[in-house]
């Protein structure tokens, strides 16, 4: 049987497929990976993930997904819709936890699929990945009731900081989780940060996790108090200086799942369906293939039978902030 420093393969196909079998009534998180144990998959995600550049380099074909924010049984319905790794490539643009039930589940099995499968799966940074944000929207309070303690987040808000904060897909296509900076005009700019940290409040990369593409031209002031909103003046200049067709980012509920903007130069996906379980969106993945053509896929939530309210935990409600 192989091995992966820490884990063998078997063990991590052991734990991917509990996963996989979406385990229903409560977290399978806990069931499946004691405290001590997460720890161990972190450890092995971070000695990974630190040999990664800030823009990881992505290679066609691949599955582009957006924000899945803790809905277990609809990250389970994506893989349906999409395919299981190891035979689909895939690159996940952040915000894996906080609003949904089952953050823990989501961020448990994308780090284990992301050790076993490091060339397969890809995931950056969203604004979501930080301790301050979870401690408010979720992740938090998931992690004490599941687990008892603070430990499990602060293993994996650890984790978190060694995520990129971006992904360059052929060199053709950009995609961070929020939008782009007006301190960073180059992609290799962003190559340049120390990106080992919890996301500040402002600067490059707290612009790259916050900012939105905006109707009006130049940048703005965002009304997130965090990061920039950008015009299609500011899209068509970085991609036309970076050489880049397009970029793709999350970050912002869309309806329909996705939104091109700017002239096709910004699309927006996002990948909740019903995000929080009541907004009544459609969510969507992008697939690439080796040729870079696209194809957009839509999808609704699982079925109600795997997720139904009978296997609601008891949270307390969550400030909206912007939805």
């Amino acid at each position: 049987m192989g091995s992966t420093d820490g884990y063998s393969t078997g063990d991590l196909d052991r734990i991917i497929s509990d996963m996989f079998a979406g385990k229903k009534g409560g977290s399978a998180a806990m069931e499946i990976l004691p405290e001590a144990q997460v720890c161990k998959l972190c450890e092995m995600a971070k000695e990974i993930l630190q040999k990664e550049d800030n823009v990881k380099a992505v290679q066609a074909p691949v599955t582009v997904v957006g924000d899945v924010h803790g809905q277990f049984f609809d990250l389970l319905e994506l893989f349906e819709i999409g395919g299981k790794p190891p035979c689909y490539n895939y690159l996940f643009l952040g915000d894996y936890v906080d609003r949904g039930y089952y953050s823990l589940d989501c961020v448990l099995l994308l780090v284990a699929l992301k050790v076993r499968y490091p060339d397969r799966i890809s995931l950056t940074r969203g604004n979501h990945e930080c301790r301050q944000i979870t401690q408010v929207y979720g992740f938090y309070d998931e992690c004490l009731r599941v687990h008892g303690s603070a430990n499990v987040w602060m293993h994996f808000t650890d984790l978190f900081d060694f995520l990129p904060l971006a992904a360059l897909v052929d060199n053709c296509i950009f995609t961070p989780h929020g939008g782009l900076s007006p301190s960073l005009d180059r992609i290799e700019h962003v190559q340049k940060l120390d990106r080992f940290v919890e996301i500040p409040h402002e600067g490059p990369i707290c612009d790259l996790m916050w900012s939105d593409p905006d109707d009006r031209y130049g940048w703005g002031i965002s009304p997130r108090g965090a990061g920039y909103t950008f015009g299609q003046d500011i899209t068509e200049t970085y991609n036309h200086e970076n050489g880049v067709q397009f970029i793709v980012r999350a970050h912002q509920l869309i309806m329909e799942g996705f939104q091109w903007q700017h002239g096709d130069g910004v699309l927006t996906l996002f990948s909740a369906p019903n995000y929080c379980y009541r907004c009544g969106n459609q969510a969507a993945i992008m697939q690439l293939d080796e040729n870079l053509n696209k194809s957009i896929l839509q999808f609704d939530p699982a079925p109600k039978h795997t997720h139904g309210t009978e296997t609601k935990p008891k949270v307390k409600s969550l400030p909206d902030y912007f939805l």
